[in-house]
């Protein structure tokens, strides 16, 4: 026997509780308690029950800003206040956050003096300061000598006497923190800047240009020196007195020595004129001509040979550091040659012509101009084995300039057509 079948409801709509409208099947309701009128008017229909499809701009349902994006690389978000630059509508600065690069753009490294805050006036500023700095460090150098040591060669001629090598070469290193403080006090940069285009020496450089300098600058001195006891036999009279002492102030402050020469011509010199020069090419032009003409004179040469050999050595070091981006390659130049020139002199007798062209003539500049030619050379071909860096690291945050309205035209800076004009951060 089965159940009667149930008979079909045929009494008012069921409602909702409290009062609430009727309960139809299949229709979207309100919350419960939702005050508004029902059934819905126009404005107040249900979000559809479908998926999700792009905006008008791409963007999420609602679209995305109608003022678009950040108008440049790097510009701070709406709402969030720029960290660089001047603030709209008042004179604070925001600087850079720490470990900003200085520069706009890559420079090379005669032109690191010119960051964003460049000004003409900044390297004057900075060689003033070394030269007092410098001469005052120097007499202090010398007085420590004068009361510390017995009888020292103050004319600074005889440099395979050890004290007086020492002397000199301290009165010559003090030029490094010198250099440092310039670029400190009148550049408000980094120390490091003036060693090449990374702010710091990079180390990995100098075993393989020091390996190349030997290859190449140490034959050119042997031949030298073989040229040298040709022509004068009687120049070789063995090591000096205090060799020993020598061979350990030559190894321990002549490359030091070589390298406070290099941070003056090479570097802060160098740097200072190719920042005056807006051409990276010219500027490094001037700079070696200059430099070198003042590397010789202040050795005081004594003949037109001598100057020309060392001007042709200052060339050759400006020619590498363009080359490599830094003064690792001058350094070792330097180094190499001056740590043997006092070696080979104190071993055979400071009357053994190893410096200079004095006792050979023109034969000796030739063999050390070709020396030098290789060693320029070699640092060419191994650029592209070591990679050097050549320019600085650079960040632009120079605002662009707007562009400019075509007659007729829309405003580039206006607000979209049909949307309202936000409040930016920044303005128009």
């Amino acid at each position: 026997m089965t159940a009667p079948e149930p008979e079909p409801y045929t009494g008012p709509p069921p409602t909702g509780p409290y009062g609430a409208p009727p309960v139809v099947p299949g229709a979207a309701h309100p919350p419960v308690g939702y005050p508004a009128p029902w059934p819905p008017g126009p404005s107040q229909q249900p979000w559809p029950q479908q998926p999700w499809q792009p905006g008008p701009w791409e963007a999420a349902p609602w679209g995305a800003a109608p003022w678009g994006a950040a108008p440049w690389p790097g510009a701070p978000a709406p709402g969030v206040a720029a960290s660089w630059g001047p603030t709209p509508g008042t004179s604070v600065r925001w600087e850079p956050p720490p470990g900003t690069p200085p520069h706009d753009v890559p420079r090379p490294f005669l032109q690191v003096m010119r960051s964003r805050d460049w000004r003409w006036w900044r390297p004057l500023l900075g060689l003033v300061l070394f030269g007092v700095v410098f001469s005052v460090a120097d007499v202090i150098v010398v007085l420590v000598a004068l009361l510390t040591t017995v009888g020292p060669d103050l004319a600074m001629q005889n440099l395979t006497d050890p004290v007086t090598l020492l002397v000199t070469n301290l009165t010559l290193i003090v030029a490094i923190p010198t250099v440092w403080l310039a670029w400190a006090v009148a550049h408000g940069m980094r120390i490091g800047w003036s060693s090449s285009v990374l702010a710091r020496l990079r180390w990995r450089l100098f075993v393989p240009f020091t390996l190349r300098a030997l290859a190449t600058l140490g034959v050119g001195l042997a031949l030298t020196i073989g040229i040298s006891v040709a022509l004068d036999p009687g120049g070789v009279t063995g090591p000096v007195r205090g060799f020993g002492w020598l061979l350990l102030v030559v190894f321990l402050t002549t490359p030091l020595q070589s390298a406070a020469e290099e941070y003056l011509f090479r570097g802060y010199l160098s740097q200072a004129i190719g920042g005056w020069i807006r051409s990276p090419r010219v500027g490094a032009v001037v700079a070696a001509v200059v430099t070198a003409t003042l590397f010789s004179l202040a050795h005081v040469p004594p003949d037109f040979l001598t100057f020309f050999d060392r001007f042709a050595f200052g060339l050759a070091a400006s020619a590498v550091v363009w080359l490599t981006g830094g003064l690792e390659a001058a350094i070792v130049l330097h180094a190499v040659n001056n740590v043997l020139v006092f070696v080979l002199a104190g071993a055979l007798g400071e009357a053994v012509a190893t410096d200079d062209a004095s006792g050979s003539g023109a034969l000796v500049v030739v063999v050390d101009l070709l020396a030098m030619g290789a060693y320029v050379a070699a640092v060419a071909l191994a650029r592209r084995r070591l990679r050097p860096e050549t320019v600085t690291p650079a960040l632009d945050l120079r605002p662009p300039a707007p562009a400019a309205a075509v007659p007729g035209g829309p405003d580039p800076w206006g607000p979209v057509p049909g949307q309202p004009t936000p409040a930016t951060p920044w303005g128009r």
